[in-house]
């Protein structure tokens, strides 16, 4: 492991060592797993606006068009 140094202001320090006093568990490793949680939620919103954009290029919906007719309700 690396060592590093973070500024943090009194509040933020003051709440992260009540959770890691809470927790059991000290400071270094609350920090740690913060970070890898945060890290993993961007790479999940990535992912997803990836697949947002994938879907959003694809020009009609054609793979739902045989199951619209199908559910459409019939005309009288």
């Amino acid at each position: 492991m690396e060592t590093v140094q973070v500024v943090l202001d009194k509040g933020l320090l003051r709440a992260a060592d009540q959770v890691a006093r809470r927790t059991r568990v000290n400071r270094s490793a609350l920090i740690r797993e913060a970070l890898r949680e945060h890290l993993r939620r961007l790479e999940i919103q990535e992912m997803e606006a990836r697949e947002r954009r994938a879907y959003q290029a694809i020009p009609d919906n054609h793979e739902f068009r045989p199951l619209q007719r199908i559910t459409a309700w019939p005309e009288d």
